[in-house]
């Protein structure tokens, strides 16, 4: 089984899913949840898919395990991340999502969502047990499933109507680039319901891999392109399965995904902001809210967040640089009662960064400026294998010598972060961070900097370093 848990959910690649190990893990997913009380014989499991070409498949093979556990498969359709979690937990029931997410179509993934939520990290570890012990082979189902894909999408989108009472969005143009994304007929929904008038754009059949967090330049190109050519406020956009957001603003420019997060936390009057070391370092500076830094990944940051409730705080925020937010208390905004949704979602964020503008009369390019935080960039480095990515920053990270040495020619390191992969803080104040990825073959390199320019080129700097060492 040389698919694994990651940063969020079960990754591999497709064929290393298909082989049975989708099947083997959504059958220890059922044996886990009826040892845990979770369920019991006959309780329903509701499964989505992404538009991924092997993803109706794998959501198959996981359908037929969860049967031959004596769990009714509920079939959700082709419907975002959240809503999936939104209805199921509605439900008082488990759900499994079939998604790679952002990364390439010749991979996939599984999420899983207990009936209160997210697995956590000794759910995955109980899981992965189960699943490398002996199971019969599952047969396929031998009759159709039920099919709730439009009652979930339905009520994901009832959720949000009054956000912006009296169709407070008129007057904007919005663009929708639509891609491959399980998400994109419930945000033109969404915002036409606000009065938004959305231009919807750039739809494919083929899976498109775009990633909100390291947005690819040729993602780049086409959003202002688009922006420019049909005069719009504005562009949004969501990841494969549609938990997280991009939005670009009317001059083009992408609106990096931590900044999206700290407009939630600020419209929705946050009193505890949860949210990871790689999110931009200004956000406690400009957030009233408490701030709790964690490792990369919903898992750390769901932990964090139930800490906050623990500690009694009413409005608990997190989000991931990203851009998915997740909220952990009922939130009233405008007409809207937002139950908690403690996932990665793409809509809120998107919601809130328009709201939060037009509430000051700004244009979103205005608005976030507005926010004054440091510069920061983020970008990847592709087919880099793990082992020695994680070597690299195991190196750096153990020896102070050796870290000094590699970023000489960048500047001289004055402080690191162990948090989560090699945090490194130079004597001018820029700051550059390396992490593996927790769901592909890359390394992830972050920056802040005085400027767009100088984090840039910090980027570029650290990635032609850690390129030349892997090739020495």
């Amino acid at each position: 089984m040389a698919a694994k848990f990651g940063t969020s959910g079960l990754r591999g690649l497709v064929g290393d899913l298909t082989d049975g190990t989708a099947a083997a893990h959504a059958r220890a997913f059922a044996r886990h949840l009826k040892s845990s009380a979770l369920a019991e014989n006959g309780s329903p499991v509701y499964i989505a898919r992404d538009m991924r070409a092997s993803s109706p498949d794998i959501a198959a093979q996981c359908a037929a395990a969860l049967a031959a556990e004596d769990l009714i498969p509920v079939d959700c359709g082709v419907i975002p991340t959240p809503a999936l979690a939104l209805y199921a937990m509605g439900k008082g029931a488990a759900a499994l999502m079939v998604t790679g997410s952002h990364i390439p179509d010749d991979r996939n993934g599984v999420k899983f969502y207990r009936p209160d939520g997210e697995i956590d990290k000794n759910d995955e570890a109980a899981i992965s047990a189960l699943a490398a012990q002996p199971s019969a082979t599952t047969n396929p189902l031998p009759n159709a499933i039920a099919n709730e894909a439009a009652q979930a999408l339905s009520g994901f989108i009832a959720r949000y109507r009054g956000f912006a009472p009296d169709r407070g969005f008129s007057g904007l143009r919005i663009g929708l680039y639509e891609h491959s994304s399980a998400a994109s007929d419930a945000l033109a929904m969404v915002l036409e319901e606000a009065g938004a008038e959305v231009t919807r754009l750039g739809k494919s059949q083929a899976f498109v891999p775009v990633d909100t967090e390291a947005v690819s330049g040729e993602t780049r190109s086409l959003a202002s392109g688009w922006v420019r050519e049909h005069r719009l406020d504005g562009l949004v956009s969501a990841d494969g399965d549609g938990d997280r957001p991009l939005v670009v603003d009317e001059t083009g420019s992408v609106i990096r995904g931590d900044a999206l997060g700290l407009m939630v936390a600020r419209h929705l009057n946050a009193d505890a902001v949860v949210t990871p070391v790689t999110s931009n370092s200004g956000i406690e500076q400009h957030c009233d809210a408490d701030v709790t830094r964690t490792r990369v990944g919903s898992p750390f940051v769901i932990a964090g967040m139930q800490a906050a409730l623990k500690d009694r705080r009413r409005r608990v925020i997190g989000f991931e640089a990203n851009g998915g937010v997740l909220t952990g208390n009922p939130i009233n905004s405008g007409a809207a009662m937002l139950e908690a949704l403690p996932t990665r979602d793409s809509v809120l964020p998107i919601l809130c960064a328009f709201a939060a503008a037009r509430a000051q009369g700004q244009s979103l390019s205005t608005h976030v400026a507005s926010l004054d935080l440091p510069v920061a960039a983020s970008d990847r480095i592709e087919n880099f294998p793990t082992s020695r990515s994680q070597a690299l920053v195991v190196r750096l990270s153990g020896d102070e010598t050796a870290c000094a040495a590699f970023f000489a020619e960048i500047g001289e390191v004055a402080s690191i972060d162990r948090t989560d992969g090699l945090r490194v803080t130079l004597g001018d104040g820029r700051i550059v961070h390396l992490r593996p990825s927790g769901n592909a073959p890359e390394m992830r390199v972050y920056s802040e900097a005085t400027d767009e320019a100088a984090a840039q080129v910090l980027i570029e700097d650290t990635m032609a370093l850690i390129k030349s060492t892997a090739e020495a």
